[in-house]
């Protein structure tokens, strides 16, 4: 009897050796290095400036400007400027517009400027910008494209974030998708607003 309970501790101590050096491994493999985690830090730090400045970029209504000529035999010109949400159109007077220019503007000049927000979104009329009509397909494209570029790249950050806190490095793979799908989002942006502007002055 005595040996047969010798027997049963000495193999319940191996599995718990066994157990206990399966735990060291993966301690080990899942620790970072200092310079490991330093770049990862980096890395961070780069995307969440990333992130705020794509936000403001969402957020600006200075995505495109559109400019009358100067010569119309006024002491004012008309300027507007768009963006994913809001129009502003702007009255300048001739006189702050640069020496040079054949258009008003720019549109960042002080005057007396009327702000609305699109109304594609709730009763799916078209904005009218200087007798010429957008074509609100293109501009809900565009916010919707921005929209989730910013929750992919909100998900990326999580991503880095869990790897500093949790050690789960696999999930750097991620990250970077999710940072790339951004990039790629913020471009098709860039393009579909360039096309808003094409189809305006078509």
């Amino acid at each position: 009897m005595m040996m047969w309970s010798n027997f049963f501790m000495q193999e319940e101590d191996r599995r718990r050796a066994a157990a206990g050096r399966r735990r060291a491994r993966g301690l080990q493999r899942s620790q970072m290095t200092p310079e490991r985690e330093g770049k990862i830090k980096l890395v961070l730090l780069l995307t969440s400036v990333g992130a705020t400045l794509a936000v403001l970029a969402v957020g600006t209504e200075f995505w495109v400007e559109l400019n009358t000529y100067r010569d119309n035999g006024s002491a004012v010109c008309d300027a507007a400027h768009l963006g994913l949400w809001k129009l502003c159109t702007k009255r300048l007077w001739q006189a702050d517009v640069p020496a040079g220019r054949d258009t008003c503007g720019p549109a960042g000049l002080p005057g007396e400027a009327n702000c609305t927000y699109f109304k594609f979104f709730t009763t799916g009329e078209n904005a009218h910008v200087f007798q010429r009509t957008t074509k609100k397909e293109v501009n809900v494209a565009a916010a919707v494209i921005a929209v989730l570029g910013l929750a992919v790249m909100a998900l990326g950050c999580l991503c880095v974030i869990m790897v500093l806190s949790k050690g789960a490095e696999f999930l750097l793979r991620v990250g970077a998708v999710c940072f790339g799908l951004s990039v790629m989002g913020v471009v098709m942006v860039v393009v579909v607003m360039a096309v808003v502007m094409l189809v305006i002055w078509k």
